[in-house]
C-alpha cells in the first residue's frame, strides 16, 4: 500500500539566521534544552517537600553548576563519538574533531561528561554528589527530547527499513528510496517524553528525599529506552551491525542497566530523608 508512505517533510537546516550568525537546528536544541532544563531544575529546589527539608544544592550553586555541565555534555558528547563511533576517520583527520557544526555527538560521551562534570562540582562545592545527579538526570529528558527532534528535523539517524503498510513510514530524503521508520521520534518519545513523565511522578512521590534515586533510575530507564529504540534505528553506516546483531548503542546501554540497578540497590538500602514535625 505504497500511497500509505509519508514523504518526509524537507526543513531548512538552518533554525536562526542573523547576518553573519547562523545557529541550526542541533545547536537550538542544545542551547533551549539547557535553559529549559536550568529552569525546571530551580522550580525543584525551590519546593523544599521534594526534598523533606531544604534542598541539599542552593539555586546560587545551581546556576555555577550549569557551566560545568554544559562543558561536561558538549566535550563528552564529542569525545564519546570520536572514541565510540568514528576513530580511524578522526585519526586520519584529527582537525575535524574540532569541527562541531558537522554533527557527531554521542549520547554516552556526554553522560560520562556529565558525571565528570557533577563529580569534580560537588567536591569542589561541598554539595551531594548523588542529590546534583539527581537534579541533573531529573532535566536530562527534556533535552533529549528536543535532541531527537533536531534529529528529525536534520533528516538524520533515521530508521531501519520499514513495511510500506505501515502508516507512518517514511522515505528520507538522504535514507534511499525505502520506507523507514521515524526513529528519531520513536526515541523522542521514550527518551524524552515517558522518561521524563516518569521521573516527575516519581519526584512527587518523594524519590528526591533518597539521593541517588532518580540518578539510578534515569540511568537504568535510559538503558531500556535506548535498546529499544536500537531495535528500529539503522545503525552507523562506519560501524554496521556489530556482534549478533548488536549495535553500539545497545552495547554501550548495557552497562547503564547494570550501573543503574546497582545504584537503585544501594540506595533503596538507605533512610529516606523525613520532614520535621512541623513540615507533615
Amino acid at each position: 500500500m505504497p500511497f500509505l508512505l509519508i514523504d518526509f517533510p524537507v526543513f531548512n537546516p538552518v533554525a536562526v539566521s542573523l547576518g553573519p550568525v547562523v545557529i541550526r537546528w542541533y545547536a537550538l536544541a542544545y542551547i533551549v534544552g539547557i535553559v529549559l532544563g536550568w529552569v525546571y531544575a530551580r522550580s525543584l529546589l525551590k519546593k523544599e517537600r521534594l526534598w523533606a527539608g531544604p534542598a541539599p544544592i542552593t539555586l546560587v550553586q545551581l546556576d555555577d553548576f550549569i557551566l560545568w555541565v554544559t562543558i561536561g555534555i558538549i566535550v563528552g558528547g564529542r569525545t564519546g563519538y570520536v572514541l565510540f563511533y568514528n576513530l580511524p576517520f578522526f585519526a586520519e583527520h584529527p582537525r575535524e574533531i574540532l569541527e562541531l557544526w558537522k554533527g557527531g555527538m554521542s549520547f554516552h560521551g556526554g553522560f560520562l561528561g556529565c558525571v565528570v562534570a557533577v563529580i569534580l562540582f560537588a567536591r569542589r562545592n561541598n554539595v551531594s554528589i548523588l542529590s546534583l545527579g539527581d537534579i541533573t538526570t531529573a532535566v536530562a529528558p527534556i533535552g533529549l527530547l528536543l535532541g531527537r527532534l533536531a534529529n528529525f528535523i536534520n533528516s538524520e539517524l533515521w530508521g531501519r527499513h520499514a513495511d510500506p503498510s505501515l502508516p507512518w513510514a517514511m522515505i528520507f530524503p538522504n535514507g534511499g528510496p525505502l520506507p523507514r521508520h521515524p526513529s528519531q521520534l520513536y526515541e523522542a518519545g521514550l527518551e524524552g517524553i515517558l522518561l521524563f513523565t516518569v521521573l516527575a511522578i516519581m519526584i512527587r512521590m518523594g524519590a528526591l528525599r533518597r539521593p541517588g534515586l532518580i540518578l539510578g533510575c534515569f540511568i537504568t530507564f535510559y538503558g531500556i529506552a535506548r535498546i529499544i529504540g536500537e531495535h528500529f534505528r539503522e545503525p552507523d553506516p562506519q560501524l554496521g551491525f556489530l556482534w549478533g546483531g548488536l549495535t553500539m548503542g545497545m552495547l554501550l546501554s548495557v552497562p547503564m542497566l547494570v550501573v543503574g540497578a546497582i545504584i537503585i540497590a544501594a540506595t533503596m538500602r538507605r533512610e529516606a530523608r523525613q520532614p520535621a514535625p512541623d513540615e507533615t
